[in-house]
């Protein structure tokens, strides 16, 4: 089957980019930011590198990253912005426009949607995860596990899906920032979490802070879980 590299398709209000076979067994949705098309592109051709499973990426973009991938509202972590809270409208969105994939690119029913994501659209991955049982596994490439709240959230509403690709930059909770500092041992925790609940989930240290390689860790996550069968 031929590769597509870089298609778009308009569905409602967002311009996505589409990458990889028709008829695909695999079915993965990112949140991705609008203003990188040329880092998507390496994560496809990476992600291509590394596993043999037919897939379709599908990057939506994320206006207002803050505000539309954070589970509920919070004060600024760094700078001025703080977060609106409006991952639960991003996920309706995201749940309706779904379907419209799957016919436009001949998705069956019984094909397995992968949710993943780098830094706050990791976490939003996550989030989603605990709120639909719908998912076959979640990649989440250096996610904002720091979220003040999100620990608590997670004990109290767990994660369903039974594959989860956990990263973090070895360097990133080394920060004078208190609030993101915590995202090491929240990573950790996370982890434990699930592991002793019987999930299949990984959690790998990459070198680097959590700017490096965003795009290579991202394809790294979405093969993980692709290829991680029980």
């Amino acid at each position: 089957m031929n590769f597509m590299d870089n298609r778009v398709l308009q569905i409602q209000n967002r311009t996505c980019r589409v990458y990889g076979t028709v008829g695909a067994e695999y079915l993965l949705l990112q949140m991705a930011d609008e203003h990188d098309p040329a880092g998507m592109e390496r994560e496809a051709e990476a992600l291509r590198r590394q596993t043999a499973r037919p897939f379709l990426l599908v990057a939506v973009p994320v206006e207002n990253w803050n505000d539309d991938l954070s589970p509920w509202s919070a004060p600024p972590a760094w700078g001025k912005q703080g977060f609106g809270g409006r991952a639960e409208d991003t996920l309706a969105w995201l749940e309706q426009a779904v379907p419209s994939i799957r016919r436009q690119y001949s998705i069956k029913e019984d094909a397995k949607v992968i949710l993943g994501g780098y830094s706050l659209a990791g976490l939003f991955a996550l989030w989603a995860a605990t709120r639909t049982d719908t998912l076959y596994g979640v990649a989440a490439a250096s996610p904002s596990v720091w979220f003040p709240g999100w620990p608590e959230y997670e004990a109290a509403h767990p994660i369903q899906t039974q594959r989860v690709y956990l990263s973090l930059g070895d360097r990133e909770e080394h920060t004078k920032n208190q609030t993101m500092a915590a995202v090491g041992d929240n990573i950790r925790a996370l982890h434990t979490a699930l592991t002793r609940r019987g999930a299949d989930c990984t959690l790998e240290w990459n070198a680097g802070g959590h700017f490096k390689d965003a795009d290579r860790r991202t394809a790294r996550a979405f093969a993980w879980t692709m290829e991680s069968e029980k």
